[in-house]
């Protein structure tokens, strides 16, 4: 969780994989007949599957199956969508990372650049209640520097469940508030889907979490244990230098449970109405203290613009 889809959210998928191990050892030779890895256990939706070793030189493009079809909507850039899954490289029959044996489903924003570009190519157009498998050559996953346990220039292979998308609108829409705090930094009201403007009074701090409305929506309360898509941009107090924007890598908002998030989010952003713009003023107890954190200084205070698009 460094930076938001890197300071907020893992910046590629399955960062911290973990081997979980594969029941089915005597499957190396399978092989499905689209020349994918067979599934050999598990093969219905919702069940926890198991893959064979993929046979011979894999796939150099991006190959995306659709094992059962779902009859629910059909998933699109932008989308923030639910799914379980299964992953393991192409030469190996033990999964590096499942979601099913978590009991926990992932989240993401489809297309926004949280995960390897595979999934975000391989997912879109797909429907909801379907099984697919995924072989995404390295270009695609991880390249030559690799991740963790995955060695450089591995293509990976997933079988992924789609359990729901839920269509996100672009930007906040309600009322404008009034910002008349003259310590307290100005965030700009438009909604064109552009990033809005920061201005950073020439001030000192404040020591405490700042959380206002900007724009104030008219959707529900925001929960602890809700799973968000934002659009934010977020600046140094210091000399309101931007470190990290949705808006940045193409403006598709960003989904997190905001149980995993920095405090300043979590706590400033439980109790907001879904559809509202918030100002944060994070001081550095509530985000990353005395740790530098990608080009973050020390004792940083940050401030945020976060439009909170939905909830779920």
């Amino acid at each position: 969780m460094r930076r938001l889809a890197g300071l907020l959210v893992v910046p590629l998928l399955l960062l911290s994989a973990v081997a979980c191990g594969s029941e089915n050892k005597d499957s190396d030779s399978a092989s499905s007949t689209n020349g994918l890895p067979a599934i050999t256990k598990g093969e219905k939706f919702g069940e926890k599957p198991t893959l064979a070793k993929g046979e011979g030189e894999p796939p150099k493009e991006l190959k995306s199956e659709v094992v059962s079809e779902g009859d629910g909507a059909t998933t699109k850039k932008g989308d923030q969508i639910q799914v379980n899954y299964l992953g393991q490289t192409w030469d190996s029959d033990q999964p590096f990372d499942n979601s099913f044996d978590r009991g926990q489903p992932f989240d993401l924003t489809l297309g926004a650049g949280q995960v390897i570009k595979g999934w975000d190519q391989g997912l879109e157009g797909k429907k909801v209640g379907s099984r697919v498998e995924l072989s995404i050559p390295p270009d695609l996953a991880y390249g030559d520097q690799g991740q963790g346990q995955i060695k450089p220039n591995s293509t990976l292979v997933f079988v992924v469940d789609i359990l729901k998308s839920t269509t996100v609108p672009k930007v906040a829409k309600g009322t404008e508030v009034a910002q008349d705090n003259i310590d307290l930094p100005k965030v700009g009201t438009n909604t064109d889907g552009k990033a809005p403007s920061i201005t950073v009074p020439k001030k000192d701090a404040p020591t405490k979490l700042v959380s206002n409305y900007i724009i104030e929506g008219d959707g529900a309360a925001v929960k602890k244990t809700d799973t968000l898509a934002v659009a934010y941009k977020g600046v140094l107090w210091k000399d309101g230098k931007e470190f990290d924007s949705s808006y940045a890598r193409g403006g598709a908002p960003v989904s997190f449970p905001l149980a995993q998030v920095i405090p300043g989010w979590q706590e400033g952003l439980e109790g907001k109405k879904v559809g509202s713009r918030v100002l944060l003023v994070i001081p550095p107890d509530k985000g990353y203290g005395d740790q530098e954190q990608q080009g973050i200084p020390p004792k940083s205070t940050l401030v945020f613009s976060v439009d909170i698009l939905s909830a779920s």
